[in-house]
């Protein structure tokens, strides 16, 4: 069958942080436009590419680029630290950046090093917005690390149903009409453990950036940890935060990670 004279073919790239997944499109010439239905699709693990996200990397006058994050469901949404970390990644192989990136996203301007780089992985370490403070809710804490996260302490991270879970919290009116995402977070031998439920793309991933950042404000508030910085496991890979804490104001937070370039190709649409 000969593709309708509608479809356009689409040349992306598809990246993951730690297990976080997203589809990477070089949008300089602003060709693509981003409508909801089209990055579902894109994003959909059996009729589409497959990610937690789509993300387009456009010219920005004031910087190396800008990039902006949709959600699975479609959605532009805030900041995404696994996102931002694959973008500087994704940078460094259109040759945009060498060993140092600024670039603009929701949250505003954001530094990045890439601190090695082997074949088709780099790790990056990058730069994210302070946190003013944690506010002590039922559910957990809550707070805002480029998008909002609910901390909660619990045992057998392992065993626990977080789908389920981090639903039923993600959805509670408490949180406004854009939801929260949950952090599940267990201490075990000296070790930060974290699963996330992730808004608009509602269901669990594999690892979380902000989310990551969120669990070790989280432990060092209330006095579990003292350094930094903390290393969160997750289950697609490992996570180091590092911060500068005052009280209940953290600064000079980094998120540092891998970012690993899977696969490239292109798909009708």
């Amino acid at each position: 069958m000969q593709p309708d004279s509608k479809t356009m073919e689409l040349k992306f790239y598809k990246y993951h942080g730690a297990g976080n997944d997203f589809i990477m499109i070089d949008n300089r010439e602003r060709f693509f436009n981003p409508e909801a239905t089209t990055i579902t699709k894109l994003c959909h693990r059996f009729f589409g590419i497959g990610a937690d996200g789509l993300i387009l990397l456009e010219h920005h006058p004031e910087a190396d680029f800008r990039m902006r994050y949709f959600n699975s469901d479609g959605r532009e949404a805030t900041m995404c630290g696994n996102g931002g970390r694959c973008c500087v990644a994704f940078a460094r192989f259109l040759g945009l950046v060498k060993s140092d990136a600024n670039f603009i996203a929701a949250d505003g301007r954001h530094v990045a090093v890439i601190l090695s780089e082997y074949d088709t992985s780099v790790v990056v370490k990058l730069k994210m917005s302070d946190v003013v403070n944690i506010q002590k809710f039922d559910e957990g804490f809550f707070l805002d690390t480029g998008s909002p996260h609910l901390v909660r302490f619990i045992e057998n991270v392992n065993d626990l149903d977080v789908n389920a879970e981090g639903r039923k919290i993600r959805t509670m009116s408490k949180w406004g009409t854009d939801g929260v995402n949950v952090n599940f977070v267990e201490l075990k031998s000296g070790d930060v453990h974290g699963r996330t439920y992730e808004r608009g793309v509602e269901n669990e991933t594999l690892s979380c950036g902000t989310g990551a950042i969120a669990m070790a404000l989280a432990v060092y508030s209330n006095g579990f940890m003292t350094d930094s910085p903390l290393l969160i496991h997750a289950p697609g890979g490992q996570l180091k935060v590092h911060f500068n804490a005052v009280d209940h104001y953290f600064s000079n937070i980094w998120l540092e990670g891998p970012a690993e370039r899977v696969f490239e190709g292109k798909i009708q649409f």
